[in-house]
Order: C-alpha cells, then sequence, then structure tokens
C-alpha cells in the first residue's frame, strides 16, 4: 500500500474527502516527525513506538579497496512494533 492507496482507504473508512483523509494523515505524520525531531517517543498502544536512538561512530573497512573508514555517530529514528501488531502479523502461529 503507498500514500494514495492508504489517503483513499482512510477516506472510505471515515466516510470523508480524500482532501480531508490526506490533510489528516499529514498532520499525524507532521506530529510523529516534530516530537522524535525533539528527542521524544511517540507510543501508540497495540501498534507500536516510534522514537530515535544514537548510533556511535565506528571504523569500517571498504571491501573493494581494503581503506579503513571512520563513519560518524548519528542519530537515527526507530519502529518497534506492538505486541498486538506482532500478533495480527504471525499469522502462522
Amino acid at each position: 500500500m503507498n500514500k494514495a492507496q492508504l489517503i483513499t482507504t482512510i477516506a472510505e473508512s471515515a466516510g470523508i474527502s480524500s482532501a480531508k483523509a490526506e490533510k489528516t494523515l499529514a498532520i499525524a505524520l507532521d506530529s510523529i516527525v516534530d516530537t522524535l525531531t525533539q528527542g521524544g517517543t511517540v507510543s501508540l498502544v497495540g501498534f507500536g513506538s516510534f522514537g530515535v536512538k544514537q548510533r556511535s561512530a565506528r571504523k569500517v573497512r571498504n571491501p573493494q579497496t581494503g581503506q579503513e573508514m571512520l563513519i560518524k555517530a548519528t542519530i537515527v529514528p526507530y519502529f518497534k512494533a506492538g505486541k498486538n501488531l506482532k500478533e495480527l502479523v504471525d499469522t502462522e502461529n
């Protein structure tokens, strides 16, 4: 499913126009991004949690040249699926 399909699904499920559904989705995503850029977390019980974590600097080796390089420390976003989502996706059990 892509963004356009998600907007259509939201509009049909909520009985609203596609324009309102698109604006609602944009507001929700912007709120998540704003919270993450401030270093916070967003927890949606049963679905999962969005957050950020520090990735430390590390040395790596270029496999073609063998040259050692340093990758700087960065802050990266993550998503951890909640229990309900994990159970719904795991249909084999």
